[in-house]
Order: structure tokens, then sequence, then C-alpha cells
């Protein structure tokens, strides 16, 4: 069962988690940005305490916004929330643009929906709004909104096309998840909150590069503390990502499997021990490697003199050790064989490997030197695990004195929990700034669908009430960890009312205040202003997700916004009764011609 290839076992070295025992690895510095912050604690004096918010005070949430705005934001809600509208809007928008010309119709655009979610064209004309957020206390997380304008067809063609390339000879050996499914080539298809990205080349992910270093010079042009998004899909081709993710799955699946054995199953990640003396009896009844051998693998030098090995331990066991390198095999759950864990890389993909880690280095650089911080997106489930594991890559390198790079979590993933408590203890052992962004997730649909029609559990918690218990467990941990660790930090993006009260209340528990600037807040341009601008304007940093891009091109954008308003009628519902309230105050105090100040 040996590898064809020793290398893939080196370029694992990069992907390994350090156990225990062993110290923090020397990491790239990175160039002091002019936004750094401190990395000592708060200090032992008095201070006030954390600020009330009130988000129902309408003139202090709309204060920096004019009537005309206050009006486009009511029309724009209110037609989001007519489903006849939405289920035609792309019909409506083609004869639009038929009617009126490319010239009238991108006027109209501006005035309606683009200019509600879309902050302008480019980096000068996005600047005004910018700094006028800044100055009622909201920041920025800038993303260049374009996609490309595949067809479904010509999307579905990509994906089959790709996966052809990545079978050596016969059918893939992946589990199901990890599989190219026709059905679901168009991976925009479904999803209300993302962008998507369709890498047929790496020519094409350099280009994309390039567009993510013009948008973190925009960011810092613009704002002193701002953020920029990234996508990893833009950076590597969508078919390594599924491989990859398939390869890190099927090796943790196999320490759960063990965990099973030995009578530990249901247990948190976190918390999953494994008895290395019973591993090792089992590892020899599987005929894996011999018993001398497998004591070589568990030494006190590698694991610690504890007798038990954590996720974190095993998965540090991918490493260089090339003696090591034939017996990572695993489980075939289906066929019940033992296949070599990373027999079905090739010399191609280990390139790939090397060069999305490259790309995401050149992007953090920038990002450093300009003042700002990298946000990077998640992704489907099928993506995601090889997504998680390049962030890690790229913040163990990154993330030394503050928290440059920022993973995301999608709380509505059954496994949220563990993904964040090991992320969290794996800082904590390596020394580095743990940041994350905690969202609720934009998929859900497209993941059910796919869940459903290629055969393999739905990753989804099966109601909205599940989830957000799931996000206020994440978040109760996280904010645990940052009341020790004044290195840490997390950004709460949800437009949940509720989720932002929770927030509130234990971070006055905790002794967590917005001066530390450890707690962020995120909201979408044009949602939910009732939220971002009280916070803003009691001293807590927020943040909105900010698209600019040139009209036709950040259309699918636009379209998502308005299914997303239409996803969650109740919060917008209430956006809608504050935004006429204030309108009617205006009205009738004569201060309709309100300029903000």
């Amino acid at each position: 069962m040996g590898l064809r290839r020793t290398s893939w076992v080196q370029l694992y070295a990069l992907c390994r988690r350090a156990p225990l025992s062993t110290a923090p690895a020397a990491r790239e510095q990175p160039a002091a940005g002019p936004e750094a912050e401190p990395v000592c604690g708060p200090a032992e004096t008095a201070r006030p305490p954390v600020p009330a918010v009130d988000f129902g005070n309408t003139q202090e949430a709309y204060r920096s916004r004019r009537s005309w705005e206050l009006a486009r934001s009511l029309l724009v809600l209110s037609l989001c929330a007519s489903p006849a509208l939405l289920a035609r809007h792309e019909q409506l928008l083609h004869l639009a643009r038929k009617l009126l010309g490319q010239r009238l119709f991108n006027t109209l655009m501006k005035m309606t929906f683009y200019g509600q979610f879309v902050a302008g064209e480019d980096q000068e004309s996005i600047r005004p709004l910018i700094q006028r957020n800044k100055a009622f206390g909201v920041g920025s997380i800038l993303d260049y909104g374009v996609e490309e304008d595949l067809t479904p067809e010509e999307a579905e063609r990509t994906e089959m096309e790709l996966e052809s390339c990545f079978q050596d000879g016969g059918v893939s050996k992946r589990e199901k998840q990890f599989q190219a499914h026709r059905a679901f080539g168009d991976l925009r298809d479904g999803v209300t909150r993302a962008r998507t990205y369709f890498c047929a080349s790496e020519a094409k992910c350099d280009s994309h590069m390039e567009t993510f270093l013009r948008c973190i010079e925009a960011s810092g042009g613009a704002s002193e503390d701002g953020f920029s998004a990234i996508k990893l899909t833009a950076l590597g081709r969508p078919q390594f990502l599924l491989q990859f993710s398939d390869v890190l799955t099927k090796w943790r699946r196999f320490f759960h499997h063990v965990a099973a054995e030995q009578g530990k199953a249901g247990l948190a990640a976190v918390d999953t021990k494994l008895e290395v003396a019973a591993l090792q009896e089992s590892v020899v009844k599987m005929g894996i490697a011999s018993r001398a051998e497998i004591e070589d693998w568990f030494t006190a030098e590698t694991l610690g003199e504890s007798g038990t090995l954590d996720l974190l331990d095993w998965c540090s066991l991918i490493d260089s050790r090339t003696e090591l390198s034939r017996h990572l095999v695993v489980p075939n759950m289906q066929t019940g064989r033992l296949e070599p864990l990373l027999s079905q890389f090739t010399e191609e993909e280990e390139r790939q490997m090397t060069r999305m880690l490259q790309r995401m280095g050149v992007l953090a650089k920038k990002a450093s030197q300009a003042g700002v911080r990298l946000m990077v997106d998640a992704e489907q489930t099928y993506f995601q695990p090889a997504i998680s594991r390049l962030t890690l890559e790229t913040q163990r390198r990154f993330n030394v004195e503050r928290p440059l790079v920022f993973n995301t979590f999608q709380c509505y993933l059954r496994d949220a929990y563990d993904n964040v408590t090991l992320d969290v203890e794996l800082a904590r052992r390596e020394g580095w700034c743990f940041g994350a962004k905690l969202v609720r997730g934009a998929y859900m649909a497209q993941e059910r669908a796919r869940a459903l029609e290629v055969g393999y559990e739905d990753p989804i918690n099966p109601t909205y009430e599940a989830t957000s218990a799931v996000y206020h467990r994440c978040l109760d941990y996280v904010l645990e960890e940052l009341k020790h660790n004044a290195r840490a930090a997390v950004m709460v993006a949800s437009h949940n009312e509720g989720t932002v009260r929770f927030t509130l209340r234990r971070m006055e528990e905790l002794g967590l205040h917005p001066a530390d600037r450890q707690v962020y807040f995120g909201q979408l341009l044009g949602m939910c202003d009732q939220i971002s601008f009280p916070l803003g304007q009691a001293g807590f940093p927020v943040y909105k997700y900010v698209p600019y891009g040139p009209v036709m091109e950040v259309l699918p954008y636009l379209s998502r916004r308005a299914l997303e308003n239409s996803g969650v009628m109740k919060g917008a519902q209430r956006e809608r009764q504050l935004l006429w309230q204030e309108l009617k105050r205006r009205l009738c105090t004569g201060s309709l011609f309100h300029q903000p100040a």
C-alpha cells in the first residue's frame, strides 16, 4: 500500500497540527500595519461599564441616513418581501433592461436595489459612503462583488470536465459528499448569501488574486481599520479542494471510529482522547503495521507523556517522516478494506496546494502592510475542510502578534462546535492569535438538496432554533476564551437582534469592554441599520459587509440580496416598521430634509 510519491507527505507537513508537547514553531512575522492592535491585556484601571444600546430608537439608529435613503430602504425591502415579485425578478430585470436601455437601466438600479446593497462601482466611488459610515462608528469589510457570468450549462460542463481530470483511470474513490455531481455543477444554485467562483485554470486563480489585492488596497485607502473578504475557491480549483477535503475528512473520521471502539463516542471532539495502548492494539489487529513500528510512532517525543492522544495530536501524525508515510491508511467504511490515505494525489495537486498557500501568503502580506485584516469566507461543506485547513496554515504564519486572518465558522453545521473548539485549542497550544467570524450559514437549501440527491447525511442542523442554539454555544465558548486571552478576537456576524443582545449581555458578564476591540459585530450593507449604527455610536466595533463593482457585474449579488430578504421575513418586517416610524417622525417634526452631521 505504499505511496507512489513521498513528496505528498512532505506537502502534508505544511498542514500538520503540532502536539501538546511541542513548543510553538517559528512563524513568519507580518509587517506592522498602521492599525496594529495591542497585544497586552486591558489596563488594570477602572473603566466605564459596557454601554447600553437601544435598538428601538429610530432617531439615533438612522441619524446617518437622509430621508430619501430611508424611503429607498423601505421600498426595496418591501419589494423583496413580495413572493410573486421574487419568483420573477430575473425576468423582470431582463425586461426592464430591454425596455429602458443600458444607461437608464443602470440609473434605475442605482436608485433602487444597487444603491441599497452596493457601495459603488470602483475604489473612488465607494469612498464617500465608507467615510460617512465611519463617521458614525461603522467600519467596512470590502468585497469586490463581480462574478463570472456563466450559464448553468457552462458551469455544469466545467464541473464535470474538471472531475474527469482528477480520476486516475477509473471511478473516483472519494466518499459521496466529495464527488462532483452534474446536478450541482452550478455552485450558485440555491445560494442566497455568498458569491461563487469557477476556477478552471491557474491563470484565472492568479487573476482573482490580483482582484483581491486591489480590494485590499481599496480597503486600506478608505479606512484605517477595515477588513477585506476573500474566497479560497477563487484561489484554487474546486476539484482540488474536493480531493483535499475528502482526505482530511477520512483521517478525522478514522479517529472517531477508533474512539467509538474505545467507548468514547458522543463526546465533543476537543474532549475525546484515545488511550494510546488500546490504539496500538487496534492498529496491529488491522494489519496496518507491526507492533514495533507502531510503538515507534507513538513516543513521548511526538505525543507527550499522557498516554492519551486527542484529535489535534492525531492530525500531527501526518508529517514528513517517510517511514510513516506508507502506513497512512484508513478503513473504507463501505468495503471494509484498508486504503492508502494519500494515494489519490498527483504531482499537479502538489503544485496546486503550494500555489494556493503562496497566493494566500501574498494576500496576507499585502493586508498587513495596508493595515487591513483578511476575512476568509466559508463555503460549501464539501470544500470547507480544505478551506479551513489552508486558512489555519495562513493564521499560523501571520496571526503572530494580532489576529490578521479571520476564519469563518458556519453554525448551521452539525459539527460547528467541534470545529470552533478545536481551532481555539490549537491556537492556545501553538501560541498564535485566534481570529474568527461566526455566521449562521449561506448554503442551506443547496446543501440539503445535494445531500438528498447524492446520498449522504444532511450536514445542516434540522431547525433554525437548533442553529441558533449552536451559534450561541460557539459564541459563548469563544467569549470565554477572550476573557482569558487578550490576543483573540471574534466577529459576531448576525442580523438577529436576539443574538446581538445575547452577545452584549455576555460581554458585560465576562468584563469584555468594547474598547478592548476583541468583539466585533457585522451586518450586510443595506440591511439592519437599526442594529449596526446604534452599536457603532455606542462605541462597539461594528462593520458593514460592503460589496462594490459595476452594475451589470454585481447583478447576481443583488439577486441573492433580494432572495435573502425574503428568507428573513421576521427581521425584515421589524426593519420596515422602524424605517416607516422614523419617516413619520421626521415628517411630523419638520425634519424631513435631515442632513447627517
